[in-house]
């Protein structure tokens, strides 16, 4: 009988090297271990939550699933995503497992679904995730304030419903619904460019448009999701909408703008947030003196909003939690700081980019760089653990992101770094609770 607990870190990451490199007894290794998840052998191992004193770690795995399952069952991304929930949760499970994370987080092509449930032409790759059609986007200046409510009984909604059912049955988490902010819906099915060359001439529309899409998609969905879990939970993704992609000003006036109006501001008691702005450090970037007026989507304002105060309107979407992401550029101090200050726990992201096998020229360099870079943000995680009221869960019963985050692991991802860097995360002992922790 296979035992999942036997491939517990870092087990687990050595058998995912093995498959990884075309082993043949690390493929049957892992079809026993897939075959068995997938009939639901480890379905009571799922419903251990992590434990609740020690420094967490969490990923978003669900394309690493899908490279396991198309190359074990030949299963292709639409049937992957849209077909079976059990399937996809357990795969999704199991490839955490064997990762080493502890702490359950539950995935899936967002930004895809999220257009593709307002009627979005759609890209399905054998084995890759989904994507919209940039050469037919949904709408255009003329037809965008037509776009109506979706039917959320049906499609990709019913879907995600489904697989929200499943992952609450087999881990007792609360549900958490991923979809796209207004800004990134908005860039997946206006156009990029299209967008981007509104956001620069007619910011007004800009605007327009996004309290257009929340108003008739995403403040909709949001509540019918709390509807149908009221323990429910909704995490807004916003990338392209981050002060990397547009400026610290649009970011501020535009994309969070169009998430602090909804709920009046109030985020449903802050059950919906908004964790992944991006690129950070533009906000510290010296003021331009060009004596041009032109206006700019992001070079010219890099400087009118500054770091303290990106910070402050990125908390006003994300109040539970401060994340730093290895795309904002920012010493981790600087997160540990604010943590401290509000009281509230610190995620740090592995951005996928640190440990993809085909981006790393120098493997031993690599090493050095993440240990080195894990053991400064494991440090940071601890001294905010011990350093605010935490409840005595610490959230592990809370589906987002925590502590250390592997921002996108997949079939190129390098998984000895992965092991590495969980090292880092496995050799801290437990807090030092405070006496000030509450229920």
């Amino acid at each position: 009988m296979v035992m999942i607990e036997n491939y517990a870190y870092p087990n687990g990451l050595k058998l995912l090297s093995s498959w990884q490199s075309g082993d043949p007894k690390g493929r049957e290794t892992m079809k026993e271990i897939f075959d068995a998840a997938l009939q639901g052998e480890f379905d009571e191992n799922f419903s251990l939550l992590a434990p609740n004193d020690e420094i967490h770690s969490t990923a978003s795995v669900h394309m690493l699933a899908l490279s396991v399952l198309h190359d074990l069952y030949g299963v292709q991304s639409k049937e992957y995503y849209c077909t079976d929930p059990y399937r996809y949760v357990r795969a999704n499970l199991t490839v955490g497992r064997l990762l080493g994370v502890t702490k359950l987080y539950m995935t899936w092509a967002l930004y895809a679904f999220t257009c593709e449930a307002v009627g979005q032409k759609m890209m399905y790759p054998d084995k890759f995730p989904p994507g919209s059609d940039p050469d037919e986007p949904l709408i255009n200046k003329e037809n965008c304030f037509l776009l109506n409510t979706p039917d959320f009984d049906s499609g990709i909604p019913k879907i995600v419903d489904d697989i929200l059912r499943v992952t609450e049955e087999l881990t007792g988490m609360d549900p958490l619904l991923q979809i796209s902010a207004p800004y990134s819906l908005a860039a997946d099915i206006y156009g990029q460019e299209p967008l981007l060359a509104d956001v620069v001439n007619d910011p007004e529309h800009v605007n327009k448009l996004l309290d257009h899409l929340a108003d008739r998609v995403l403040i909709p969905w949001i509540e019918h999701h709390l509807s149908v879990f009221p323990n429910g939970w909704v995490e807004l993704s916003d990338a392209s909408g981050s002060p990397f992609f547009i400026g610290p000003q649009n970011c501020k006036t535009m994309s969070i703008r169009s998430i602090q109006r909804m709920d009046n501001g109030d985020l449903w008691d802050d059950k919906v947030f908004d964790c992944n702005y991006r690129g950070d450090h533009v906000a510290n970037v010296p003021k331009k003196t060009r004596g041009s007026r032109r206006k700019s989507s992001g070079s010219s304002n890099i400087s009118k909003v500054g770091l303290e105060e990106l910070t402050e309107i990125k908390f006003s979407v994300c109040r539970k939690f401060m994340m730093r992401l290895e795309a904002d550029k920012v010493d981790v101090s600087f997160y540990k700081n604010q943590s401290l200050m509000r009281n509230i726990p610190l995620t740090t992201g592995i951005g996928s980019a640190e440990v993809d096998r085909n981006s790393i020229e120098d493997l031993e360099l690599a090493k050095t760089l993440l240990s080195s870079a894990a053991a400064s943000y494991v440090a940071a995680i601890r001294e905010v653990c011990e350093g605010i009221e935490l409840p005595k869960n610490n959230f592990v019963n809370e589906p987002w992101p925590s502590h250390l985050y592997f921002e996108d692991v997949n079939g190129e991802t390098q998984f000895e770094l992965v092991e590495l860097i969980l090292k880092e995360v496995y050799r801290q002992p437990k807090f030092k609770k405070k006496l000030s922790w509450h229920s």
